[in-house]
């Protein structure tokens, strides 16, 4: 397999966004990440979209088609993956697995969604699809719902960690402050995630990610293409993994380790020829605050039960032992569905290329992103390092 590298990132900033359309959302963030990879629209070979659900939200299916007359991109194949939150991310390893397999040099990668303009209820109609319809959802199930469960169990198992979970929250929007695309600037207390809006207990409004429109893109090429190429640092993508789990939270073996993300890590560690303790940060996908929670300790990065209490150490900090969600994450950034996986990217990218600015952290060298997908029935989990 050969190796590949990311050479270009763009994104739009994440919110509500209601003057943009799906298409205006592509070619804004497209057209960055393609000026950003300094290179012609000629050397792109293929393009591959990550789009939830704009078939209900927007009624517009065949998203590779649009995204590829959006950017007046020419004649080339395009596909559209999903996976519910994991979609992004997917689309990425589909590109990244053509070029390693020496089918293309150079390919364009992106994600999108737009959903604020629907009113709540579609919106979390739309959400819902992502679990199991027949058996959660016209049960009365909700994704908060299903996450409140874990939370719980994860008490039960390991203790009550709710103090931790808002501190959680209130780091990643004080990240977030420190990042101009982010959606929710809005610095915040634990008493506040205690007391907002309680959604299904002990979830309140602020332990859960936002509702965001947004787009992310990126170029990838073989790396020695790459380093012949590329205006910027080049940025390897050293590991990948891809695992699943059941649909339903009820068919998983346990609800407080989600093996979808321990055997995509592996996966992703084995093959970068590293293990949990050489990733300096990470991008992680913190849907919910007890996932975030979860993710680090199913990640590696701190012993079973031990990761709320690592948190409140400070060690997740962007000054901490290994800085979680620099970006402001899910919670604090956005998550625009399609999108989310190439955003955390976006990340990750920039802080191995030392242009984070106020949030960049020291020695950013080797990286991760890890996106999940519905009730980590998918996960997805690339690991980056600078050349």
């Amino acid at each position: 397999m050969r190796s590949v590298s990311v050479i270009g990132i763009g994104e739009t900033r994440m919110g509500k966004l209601t003057s943009k359309s799906i298409r205006m959302l592509i070619k804004e963030a497209g057209n960055k990440a393609i000026e950003d990879a300094g290179i012609e629209k000629e050397r792109i070979q293929a393009l591959y979209m990550g789009n939830y659900n704009a078939s209900y939200w927007s009624i517009q299916s065949h998203i590779g088609a649009l995204a590829s007359e959006t950017l007046e991109i020419g004649h080339i194949p395009t596909i559209r993956t999903e996976g519910a939150c994991a979609t992004g991310s997917l689309a990425f390893r589909q590109g990244l697995n053509a070029i390693a397999a020496g089918i293309y040099d150079v390919v364009l990668i992106g994600g999108v969604e737009k959903m604020t303009h629907k009113p709540i209820e579609t919106i979390t109609t739309g959400l819902a699809s992502a679990a199991d319809f027949e058996y959660e959802v016209n049960l009365g199930s909700t994704f908060p719902s299903l996450f409140a469960m874990i939370a719980n169990r994860y008490f039960y198992e390991y203790g009550d960690v709710r103090k931790e979970m808002a501190m959680a929250a209130v780091q990643n929007h004080d990240n977030a402050l420190l990042n101009s695309n982010a959606q929710m600037h809005k610095k915040i207390t634990i008493d506040q995630v205690f007391n907002g809006f309680p959604v299904a207990h002990p979830l309140t409004v602020y332990d859960c990610s936002l509702v965001t429109d947004g787009a992310a893109f990126v170029v990838l090429a073989a790396t020695e293409v790459a380093e012949k190429i590329a205006k910027k640092r080049v940025v390897e993508v050293i590991g990948t993994g891809h695992a699943g789990d059941s649909l339903t939270l009820a068919g998983k073996k346990s609800i407080t380790t989600l093996e979808a993300t321990v055997k995509a890590a592996n996966e992703a560690y084995k093959m970068a020829g590293i293990t949990a303790k050489d990733i300096g940060f990470a991008e992680v996908h913190d849907c919910f605050t007890i996932t975030q929670i979860i993710n680090t300790e199913d990640l590696g990065f701190f012993e079973k039960g031990r990761g709320a209490k690592a948190l409140a150490e400070g060690k997740t900090a962007l000054d901490g032992q290994i800085p979680i969600n620099t970006s402001g994450g899910l919670k604090a950034k956005g998550h625009p569905i399609g999108a989310t996986g190439l955003s955390q990217i976006n990340e990750v990218v920039t802080q191995i290329r030392g242009e984070a600015g106020a949030r960049q952290i020291k020695n950013a060298n080797i990286g991760l992103n890890h996106n999940l997908g519905g009730t980590a029935a998918t996960c997805v989990v690339n690991v980056f390092k600078g050349r």
